[in-house]
């Protein structure tokens, strides 16, 4: 990239002033999160809503995301908070979890895609508290990407989406988690979940009792009218074709039968740049030229911080063809392999 037309700031207190100053204003500032960078406008002013959907290319029945500061915030944004949603908010906040309630008309339909409800989170990482507390209001922010695209990590990945489309990045080196938070929808009879993230279903249901996994998550349908973010479209996608290898008899797992498939796959792309994505355990099994490692096999966590990254890595070498193994289905693997299928648009050889 030739040059930066986007201020690029710090996370120091004068740094944070200035973007809270253009967030009063009505600009947009990206900023770090424990999950993802967030991309950030006054979440009660709909020019600001618009602002975010234009600079992502996103469609508008795409609901945004209010992050606050305080628990007490809910309350005046939701116009009911159920018990079970305040005892979510009381394990998890701040964290990677988001909560949608019926939302009061103060919040504009363009912040919710003309819902009648609101996403609501609370994010743990220092820069972005002290951003929200500072602006003086609530921030209305997606991932800092352009729509479809993998969702930024680091202040690079989003110089390179939004270098120009934007006021400011905060660059606060790279995030934690690695996907977006966990979406739980308060607002039917039993809680459920529409996105999967870092706080499993498990996890919730400790706290209070059953939990659903919205069949949209399992089964994608370009017909339905989106309540959480990445219900209906395609995210996280690289240029490139990315196709996932799956042994039907052991799902989620790296078998002898997916790395045979991968290397033939691999056998016939002559004169295509190939690229695939592995764990550490498996870099060796494969004879391709482009390894891009994921992380540890059996540790989630860390494959969750390297996807976003690892689809972008396909990009800076030009693939042509992207192989990805299968991943674990359960649990926070199983939140990172809903994405991947996102990326790959469901494209997935079965063996």
């Amino acid at each position: 990239m030739d040059s930066i037309n986007t201020l690029l700031l710090g996370t120091d207190e004068e740094s944070i002033g200035k973007a809270a100053d253009i967030i009063k204003n009505g600009g947009l500032v990206a900023f770090p999160t424990e999950t993802v960078y967030g991309l950030g406008g006054d979440a009660f002013s709909p020019d600001s809503s618009r602002r975010i959907y234009a600079a992502k290319g996103r469609p508008s029945d795409n609901p945004l995301i209010v992050h606050i500061a305080e628990v007490s915030s809910v309350y005046e944004i939701a116009s009911e908070v159920p018990d079970k949603a305040r005892d979510l908010m009381e394990a998890f906040w701040p964290g990677p979890l988001t909560v949608i309630l019926p939302k009061k008309p103060i919040v504009p339909d363009e912040t919710t895609g003309g819902l009648s409800t609101v996403a609501i989170r609370m994010p743990s990482h220092p820069a972005s508290l002290e951003l929200i507390r500072k602006s003086g209001v609530y921030i209305a922010a997606p991932s800092a990407n352009l729509s479809g695209r993998p969702s930024p990590t680091t202040a690079e990945h989003v110089v390179e989406d939004m270098n120009g489309r934007i006021d400011a990045i905060i660059d606060g080196g790279p995030v934690g988690i690695g996907i977006e938070s966990t979406i739980v929808d308060m607002t039917s009879d039993v809680p459920t979940i529409l996105r999967p993230g870092y706080i499993t279903k498990s996890m919730l249901e400790k706290i209070i009792g059953e939990v659903k996994i919205d069949k949209a998550i399992i089964e994608p349908d370009s017909g339905i009218r989106p309540k959480a973010p990445g219900m209906k479209y395609t995210h996280y996608a690289p240029k490139g074709k990315l196709t996932i290898v799956e042994d039907e008899s052991r799902p989620g797992e790296v078998t002898g039968a997916v790395i045979e498939k991968i290397n033939e796959l691999i056998s016939n792309d002559e004169g295509k740049v190939t690229a695939v994505l592995t764990t550490r355990e498996h870099e060796a099994d494969y004879k391709c030229d482009h390894i891009i490692l994921l992380g540890n096999e059996k540790k989630a966590e860390t494959v969750a911080s390297r996807l976003y990254a690892a689809l972008r890595e396909c990009d800076t070498i030009g693939a042509d063809t992207i192989y990805s193994e299968s991943l674990s289905h359960d649990e926070l693997g199983g939140a990172v392999m809903n994405r991947l299928l996102k990326a790959a648009g469901h494209r997935v050889i079965y063996i």
